[in-house]
Order: C-alpha cells, then structure tokens, then sequence
C-alpha cells in the first residue's frame, strides 16, 4: 500500500491542475492531448535541471493564451511553435545572465513598472474574445456556435460556479475553481442539449496525440520574443511561493538560473511538439501547501499520469466536445484576474503614478495594448503584447528617474 500512495498523490496533484491545463489548448486551437503530454515531459525536464529539488509541476502558460491565439491565426500552428521556441530560449538567456550577474540585473531590466501594463495587457487584449465566447459565438464573433439565450445561462453557471468555489471551498476542492466550473457547465449543456458526442463515439480508445512540427519563420518569433518578459518574471515569483511554502531557499540552492533554465528547456520542448508553453503551476504549489506533501517524487508522478492520460484518445475527444460558453464563462473571470495580478505587482512594490515618468510608462503601454497599436516596416509589424512588452522596457530604460510629482 505503501508503495501506491505516491503515484496516488501525484494524480491528485495532476487532478488538481487539470483544468488549467487543458483550458489553454482549448482555447487557443492546440491539441489538449499533446498539451497533456508535454506538461509531463516539461514537468521532468524541469526536475532534471533542479536536480529533482523543487516540488513543482509545469503545464500550460495562460501568460502566453494572447499571442499563440493570435500567432495561430496569422501564422499557423506551425510557425507559431517556431516562435514560441524561440520565447523559451528567452528564458535560456535569462538564467545566464542571471548565473553571471546574479538576478538583481533581471530586475533592474524588468521592474513592476514594466511587467505589470504588461501583465494586464495580456488579461485586457482578451476581454473581447471572453465575452464573444460567453454569448455562444466564436472568439472574433463572426459565428454563432450555440444560441445566445443557453450560451448565455451556461456560460453565467460556469462563472458563478468558479468564483463560489475560489471563494466558499475548503481543502482541496478550493484549488479547483476551474475544473469545477468546466463540470458545472458541461452538465448544464448537457441539460439544454449543445453537447455534440460524435468526436467521442468516433474516437479510439488508445490514440497517439496529435504532434505538430515547428516551422520557423523570422516574423513568428520576433512576434513571440517579447511575449516571453510577462511569463519569465511570473516564474521568479512561483519559485518565491514555493520557497515560501517550503520553508526552503531555492533561489540559492538549486538556484533561480537553474529553474529558469528548467522552465524554458520545458517551454521549448513543449512547443517543439505543438503544445502550450509550460510554467509552474502555483494552484499546485497551493496543493503542496495545503497537504505538506514536500516530496518532488509526487511531481515526477504526476508527470507521469500526464502522460499516459495523453494517449487515452477518449478523454482527448471528450475535451474537444466542451462547448464555448462554459469556457467563455470562466475566460471572464481568468482574463479579468491576470490583469489584476499585472495591478497588484504594482501596488505591492508601491509604483507611484504621481511621478510623470511611471505614468508616461504605464499609460502608453496600456492604451498601445488595448487600442492595438502596430508598429510595421513592410510586411513585418509589432502588435499586442510583443508591441507592449518592447515599449515598456525602452521607455523604462531611456526616461530618466526622477521625483518630481505631476501637478494637478
């Protein structure tokens, strides 16, 4: 018996990330299989690299939902992949620095000031797409999927669900906001008849996921570079947590260049077989919180359920039968809190929008990110968050510091 609790804890580990996990492919046009797959083989990549010393688990990045959307459809999957592969080497490049000149200059680079327009550029840029999807249409709005009047009671389910259960819940269940409203709000569809079981009935029960190759194209990965700042420093703050949770230093021992270094060879091989970017899990690091369970021998099993559930062709089928307004429900809450995370990373190192400077910052990022601003020489052009990203860090790098308020 004995022998059966860590493979046991690691499936609640991979349970309790799940609909996270598959929520990103789902909306973003990837395959929830391969996405499946590559965050166990992410997950063992990174422990690899932290030499096993980090209880984490990585899966699909909701950081990167906005550019794989938009480099999907401009692009193709393919292309796409490239530059996202390119994005992981971005973190390659930062544990090296980080290795040479410790990770005050990573700071200096990317203070809040930066990072936190940035962050909620890439929860604002998809209000649109949340709100066409909660109404039964496709994400741009040109189809309607499913009639205005059930989209719109499934949809309202699925979002009432998700915040009753990250606010009310105890134990468990409370770091399964997302799975609990994706099953609230496939019962409701089944109830107002919009679930369609073809996918399913056709599907084998053992399949092989649905790889994609990447192809590289220059204009793919200049897009996807600076998609790579927002998620990068979301990563030095998921290992703060669970140093935190841990009671241990993993800044210094395995070090910040190593489980960034683990981060992006994870990221890259991830895309390198058409799945999602990878990043720490931090509902995860809310359940090793919650269980004392500090042993990274549960994430290596949790990895490994991944990846068998990756083949089971079924449940890859069952996934894509999840109609579009439970997951428009719950992208209205998702989208809303990452741009309230991007918020509070200013708050909480108390940026001062009194000073002209960080003012200048903040405001030209935002309205460039939500008006849609492009930059663009020939067929090349700068939109989005890789626009916003690039920005951010130039005017913070030429403005000059300094304390005079602005006048009112």
């Amino acid at each position: 018996m004995k022998n059966l609790t860590l493979p046991l804890q690691g499936a609640q580990m991979l349970f309790v990330a799940f609909g996270a996990l598959v929520l990103v492919p789902l909306l973003t046009g990837l395959n929830a299989s391969v996405a499946l797959f590559t965050a166990g083989i992410g997950t063992l990549i990174f422990q690899f690299c932290t030499k096993r010393e980090v209880p984490v688990f990585l899966a699909s990045s909701f950081a990167f939902i906005a550019p794989i959307t938009y480099g999907v459809n401009k692009f193709g999957i393919g292309a796409t992949m490239g530059g996202l592969i390119a994005a992981g080497c971005v973190y390659l490049v930062l544990a090296t620095i980080i290795k040479i000149r410790g990770s005050e200059f990573v700071k200096k680079l990317l203070p809040p000031v930066v990072v936190g327009p940035v962050i909620m550029i890439i929860g604002l840029g998809l209000a649109p797409t949340a709100v066409n999807m909660a109404l039964g249409k496709s994400g741009d709005g040109k189809f309607e999927l499913v009639a205005a009047q059930p989209a719109l009671i499934i949809s309202i389910l699925s979002l009432v669900t998700t915040i009753a259960v990250a606010i009310f819940a105890k134990g468990l269940l409370k770091l399964m906001p997302i799975l609990s409203g994706i099953i609230v709000g496939y019962l409701a569809s089944l109830y107002l008849g919009v679930v369609n079981f073809d996918k399913i009935t056709e599907a084998a029960w053992f399949a092989m996921p649905d790889f994609v190759a990447p192809e590289f194209n220059w204009y793919a990965i200049a897009f996807m570079i600076p998609a790579a700042i927002a998620p990068a420093v979301e990563h030095i703050g998921d290992i703060v947590a669970i140093s935190n949770v841990t009671g241990k230093d993993f800044f210094k021992k395995p070090g910040l260049h190593r489980t960034l270094a683990g981060d992006g060879l994870a990221t890259i091989a991830a895309t390198a077989l058409g799945g999602p970017p990878n990043t720490t899990y931090s509902e995860v690091t809310g359940a090793v919180t919650l269980t004392k369970n500090f042993n990274p021998v549960t994430m290596t099993w949790a990895a490994i359920c991944a990846i068998i559930l990756a083949f089971v062709g079924k449940l890859g089928a069952a996934l894509q039968t999840i109609p579009v307004p439970v997951m428009g429900g719950i992208m209205c809450l998702l989208f809303g809190s990452i741009a309230a995370v991007g918020l509070n990373s200013m708050i909480k190192a108390q940026v001062d929008l009194n000073e002209p400077r960080n003012l200048a910052i903040v405001g030209v990022t935002l309205v460039f990110g939500i008006g849609g601003m492009a930059f663009g020489i020939g067929d090349f052009s700068l939109s989005g968050i890789s626009l916003c990203g690039i920005v951010a860090i130039l005017m913070n790098l030429i403005l000059p510091h300094g304390h005079h308020k602005a006048s009112h």
